[in-house]
């Protein structure tokens, strides 16, 4: 690929270091194609006018990755929130502005991946987007186990799995059925079945651990760990075993079934050329992931304070407000899809994620907090692993004869407000999770005190 002298932005050490023909095409997942909707083409004009090349480069990336997407308006909120943290403003204050700061992060994150993807190839790429599509949640949780905050951890994935399945997917189909109301709705079962799949098995795994619990109860289990937790880390990694096999089946065996097709008016194929160059890609990349560490620990350290002072419990924001607002770059995307009809891509988002987080992101949770020495297991308790389950199995019924109308989105809709407004009604108390100590055996029904 010949290199664009009118785009001296891309260059780094004068030439497109490692793009060629076959990496110029990333194989777009539906997760690109979904926060792509949100993003914006900026005016380089004055920035290919700066004589200094160094300088017309840091300019123009400093452009792209900062108002290349229509949620910018979002990013003044970060130094907002550090200046709120470093002069003492009230915790609630922090909490907020953290929690929108996070909004655009997570958006430039995908946009971040994707460019990086143009030069290493749509299977190196898929890997980033593997790791990198859930990148708040995970850093988030990391953060409430590093101050013993299992139930924030539980709760706030359990809530990311909720609104993916429920949420985004409801609301996604019932404005695509409404907008759609005389065309039929199709999209292709074969990737919905599987995720389908990968989501019962993750019930599965969070079912027998409660019901060990519930079976155990009044039985001598001797001194030492609770075996609910052994039997939590046994399933936590048979549970990253088959989202390697996932990976696997989406990035090479069957890649076909998951990579989001666009549709073109004519015959020719416009090739599509990085906004960034490599190096500035991975440098930006961590540098966003810096910021999206310090807000996190933000959000974790005034989570409870927010509650005390909104008069909410910690379950219901970790479970709500939470997910609802660290993914609404990518949730809005997948709405927009579902208007222009087109329900594979709204699907790879939604169930993709649910999966993601579900098969990878809280099982590493449970193998990072027994790493760290505290016990974090799989027993989500009653009323979180029956709305699991249950929301699952909704999913499942709904998605099981390849179309969709309004009345599925609605209902699914109807199964997040009234899980919403269970939560909302239940002031579960926020216990902190014990370091493991010999001879200390926990009881994981105290952890999320449901």
């Amino acid at each position: 690929m010949a290199s664009n002298p009118d785009q001296p932005w891309l260059l780094e050490n004068g030439t497109l270091k490692g793009l060629t023909k076959e990496t110029g095409r990333t194989g777009r997942t539906a997760h690109n194609m979904s926060s792509s909707s949100l993003r914006k083409k900026s005016d380089r004009t004055l920035v290919s006018k700066v004589p200094c090349a160094l300088l017309r480069q840091f300019l123009a990336n400093l452009q792209e990755v900062l108002l290349g997407t229509k949620l910018f308006v979002l990013f003044p909120a970060i130094p907002l929130a550090i200046a709120a943290q470093c002069f003492g403003f009230a915790r609630p204050w922090v909490f907020a502005l953290s929690l929108i700061g996070l909004m655009p992060l997570a958006e430039r994150v995908s946009f971040l991946t994707e460019q990086i993807a143009y030069y290493t190839g749509p299977t190196v790429g898929g890997l980033l987007n593997a790791t990198c599509g859930n990148a708040t949640e995970l850093i988030i949780a990391i953060f409430a186990l590093a101050q013993h905050k299992v139930a924030v951890v539980k709760y706030s994935l359990l809530g990311s799995i909720l609104s993916n399945l429920l949420l985004v997917l409801g609301t996604s189909l019932f404005c695509g059925g409404i907008a759609n109301m005389k065309k039929e709705q199709k999209y292709d079962r074969r990737q919905a079945d599987v995720n389908s799949l990968m989501l019962l098995l993750a019930v599965l795994c969070h079912l027998l651990p409660m019901l060990f619990t519930f079976a155990a109860t009044g039985s001598s289990t001797g001194v030492g760990v609770d075996p609910t937790l052994h039997l939590s880390r046994a399933s936590s990694i048979v549970m990253l075993l088959a989202y390697a096999a996932y990976i696997v089946f989406q990035l090479w065996t069957h890649r076909e079934l998951f990579e989001a097709q666009e549709e073109s008016d004519d015959d020719d194929v416009v090739e599509e050329t990085p906004d960034i160059g490599f190096w500035s890609g991975i440098v930006w990349l961590v540098g966003m992931t810096a910021v999206i560490a310090l807000l996190s620990e933000y959000v974790v350290g005034t989570i409870e304070e927010a509650a005390d002072s909104w008069g909410l419990s910690v379950s219901f924001i970790s479970i709500i407000l939470l997910p609802i607002v660290g993914n609404a770059a990518e949730h809005a995307g997948a709405i927009i899809f579902a208007f222009k009809n087109k329900l594979d891509i709204t699907l790879g988002v939604a169930l993709g994620s649910a999966t993601q987080i579900a098969m990878f992101v809280v099982p590493l949770c449970v193998i990072i907090a027994w790493i760290m020495g505290i016990n974090m297991d799989l027993n989500f308790s009653v009323i979180e692993t029956g709305s699991l389950a249950l929301s699952i199995l909704a999913v499942a019924l709904t998605l099981q004869d390849g179309s969709s109308h309004y009345l599925k989105g609605l209902v699914l809709l109807l199964c997040y407000i009234i899980i919403a407004a269970c939560f909302f009604v239940i002031k579960s108390p926020l216990h902190q999770s014990n370091i493991l100590h010999p001879g200390l055996q926990t009881s994981t029904g105290a952890v999320l005190g449901a």
